[in-house]
């Protein structure tokens, strides 16, 4: 889910201001070893790949446009007249690029978009130091997304741009109430930082931007790793990373959170969350935050990792601002993740009904872990998911529940053998997955252990952030009619990946395909769930179909695997019920609507007022409709109401009175959806026509 991100997102202006920054920065050359390992990339694609990679002139007016979207994604920088230029030079030509190692045209395109980004930055300072004299009365609006705009006829048409977006830079803060001298320090300090950044570019920073646009023509998953990154990427393999566990994407001119490590610091904490916005980055010894904004990705890892114990303060936007002054600082203190912080965990909840109190199981399973330190040296007590969850399985039918639901949110996968193995606690032997290779060969995967730990009524509770192995373990639950399977739909990653060595850096490359005993994949559409709750992740955001080029979705042919159970057939009734509990549920209520204004902003916010007054109104509007979803929540669960729309992410977590505490806290909204899916369970458990008392068969 990583993806190289492009370093920096400024850049044009005068003919004379390009020069002297071209005569300023001595332009890097691409290397032997990099001109060496261009045709290993390119064969690595033809050869490896899963899917059939055909390298034509089609494609490399593709790459060729893909790069230029990592240069300049917001067609900001170079003009109509530039890319004109480079793409007779090189559009059509890539192939031969990396086949014949002439790296050269690559690097002089970057070159170019260097020389404008340097001059466009020199102009932003320039101005700066005159002082800024705008008025906000006037009617002008800023275009927010320009993706698809077309390349400026001239630098002058790129100088009006860039007046609204240094005037928008201005007032956005002057609203987070910064006066002007504080305003114009801050904005020197981003550009003089951006202007120092690009400076030091290197020939690895360029060769790795060109193959990020090589192998992105691809799909999201293969890329090529430079000696640097194949390091860091180990040391993640690892776990041994010291950070804040988060995996971290591009997105635009942000740094976004893509996904929290299970059992990571950042988790832990508590004050980060997926799609969030990372806009500044500081050390807990000084506090001075340092702003990343057009930062590219791998350093703004580097100024977030460091040694355990010590802290690094972020500069967050929430996932749900609509605003980017709407920005709060959180701390958190690095470490490591170890297989203890990811362990499962279980819990009895007691659901009230006319006929007395009913307990269900609830087993957290963070990710799909193994110890296979412990596991290779033939250590008998070693740990892994299957023997943790065995082990509170055991626990629970101790306590008499009446059935167990799994919770898979936020569970990004993890070793493949270990959502075998558990998938067997549930069923006597059978089929898993399959898994096929590039070649169209099927390997199939499964439970060869006989007899199950538990045969009780099952519920599978995963969300858009289940992902991999967790989809593989709901599939088949539901494939087999083993349980019912609840949330939302998940991720969507059904692609296998493998890293090769090459004689510069490594390729990783995609080069099989999960799919489910039902012969489904699970790519691009992940797993439906059999009754969905709304959900406040916004799956054009995150998941496997929000990526671009991500390999579609088809099917094999199903294999042969007996039914456990038809819970299809009590899902009308089902769903009646959980529509008629969830209809008044405050939390459930709030999630729905929530999500459906999130989604009308985000669609009505394609530009913003330079107006300070306009701007001021637009604001305060879209944030009073999400204070007063929030507040009708908190009144309905007897919550003390907000003031501001800015309390609401700490807020939100609040614990409730004592007469609710058991159900509500310490997280309200995700602890509705555990009861729910314990309720839902407990539904099933007296529909089901056969009537299965909870056995074992251990």
């Amino acid at each position: 889910m990583r993806r190289i991100a492009a370093i920096g997102r400024l850049g044009a202006i005068t003919l004379m201001l390009m020069t002297l920054s071209a005569m300023a920065t001595a332009q890097p050359h691409p290397s032997e070893a990099q001109r060496q390992v261009a045709p290993e990339i390119a064969d690595s694609l033809r050869y490896g790949h899963y899917a059939d990679i055909s390298l034509t002139d089609n494609w490399s007016q593709r790459a060729f446009q893909r790069y230029l979207d990592i240069l300049d994604p917001q067609r900001a920088y170079l003009t109509k007249r530039d890319v004109s230029e480079f793409r007779n030079t090189l559009g059509g030509q890539i192939v031969d690029v990396l086949y014949d190692g002439d790296l050269d045209p690559a690097f002089a395109l970057y070159e170019r978009y260097q020389q404008r980004l340097e001059a466009r930055l020199e102009w932003i300072i320039a101005k700066l130091d005159d002082g800024l004299d705008y008025r906000y009365d006037t009617n002008e609006r800023l275009a927010l997304e320009r993706e698809d705009a077309p390349w400026a006829e001239s630098q002058a048409a790129l100088d009006r741009l860039w007046e609204k977006r240094l005037k928008n830079s201005a007032l956005t803060m002057q609203l987070s109430d910064q006066d002007e001298a504080e305003v114009t320090e801050t904005l020197r300090k981003r550009y003089e930082g951006q202007l120092n950044r690009i400076r030091q570019t290197n020939a690895e920073d360029i060769f790795g931007l060109f193959m990020a646009a090589i192998t992105g023509t691809i799909d999201p998953h293969t890329e090529y790793l430079s000696p640097r990154q194949g390091e860091s990427f180990d040391i993640q393999m690892r776990l041994s990373l010291e950070g804040i566990g988060a995996l971290l994407q591009a997105d635009g001119e942000y740094v976004k959170v893509s996904s929290l490590v299970a059992g990571g610091p950042a988790e832990k904490a508590g004050v980060l969350e997926p799609a969030d916005r990372i806009v500044g980055v500081g050390q807990g010894d000084d506090g001075e935050i340092t702003n990343v904004v057009g930062m590219r990705l791998d350093d703004v890892v580097d100024l977030i990792r460091g040694p355990k114990g010590s802290t690094v303060l972020l500069e967050v936007v929430p996932a749900q601002s609509v605003d980017m002054t709407r920005s709060h600082v959180v701390e958190i203190v690095r470490d490591t993740v170890n297989l203890e912080d990811q362990a499962a965990s279980s819990e009895v909840i007691e659901i009230e009904r006319e006929d007395g109190t009913h307990r269900i199981g609830v087993i957290d399973i963070p990710t799909f872990y193994v110890d296979f330190d412990a596991w290779q040296a033939g250590e008998e007590d070693y740990r892994s998911t299957t023997r943790d969850v065995a082990k509170e399985i055991r626990s629970l039918k101790a306590q008499d529940v009446e059935g167990i639901v799994l919770d898979l949110r936020n569970n990004g996968g993890g070793a493949l053998q270990e959502a075998n193995s558990l998938i067997g606690l549930f069923i006597d032997r059978g089929p898993t997955v399959q898994v096929q290779d590039a070649r169209g060969r099927i390997s199939l995967y499964g439970d060869t252990d006989s007899g199950t730990l538990y045969d009780g009524p099952l519920t599978v509770l995963v969300n858009r952030l289940s992902a991999s192995a967790s989809e593989i373990l709901a599939g088949a639950i539901q494939d087999y009619g083993r349980g019912l399977v609840v949330g939302s739909r998940t991720f969507g990653k059904g692609t296998v990946q493998t890293l090769n060595e090459l004689s510069h850096g490594e390729v990783k490359l995609t080069r099989a395909k999960f799919y489910r005993i039902s012969g489904e994949s699970t790519q691009h559409r992940g797993v439906e769930p059999d009754i969905a709750f709304p959900s406040l992740i916004d799956p054009d955001v995150i998941g496997e179909s929000s990526l671009d080029n991500a390999l579609p979705w088809d099917t094999v042919r199903a294999v042969q695997y007996r039914l456990y159970g038809t819970p299809w057939r009590h899902l009308e009734a089902l769903s009646a019920a959980h529509r008629d509990r969830i209809a008044s549920h405050p939390n459930f209520v709030y999630l729905e609507k929530q999500a459906d204004l999130s989604r009308k902003l985000r669609d009505q916010q394609t530009s913003v007022s330079l107006n300070r007054e306009q701007r001021k109104r637009e604001m305060q509007a879209q944030e009073a409709e999400q204070l007063s979803l929030e507040n009708q929540r908190r009144r309905a669960l007897g919550l003390e109401e907000l003031e501001d729309w800015s309390q609401a992410r700490g807020a939100a977590e609040d614990a409730v009175p004592s007469a609710q505490q058991e159900d509500e806290s310490p997280a309200p909204i995700d602890r509705a959806q555990v009861i729910e899916s314990a309720e839902i369970l407990l539904d099933y458990a007296q529909f089901s026509a056969d009537g299965r008392q909870i056995t074992s068969t251990d």
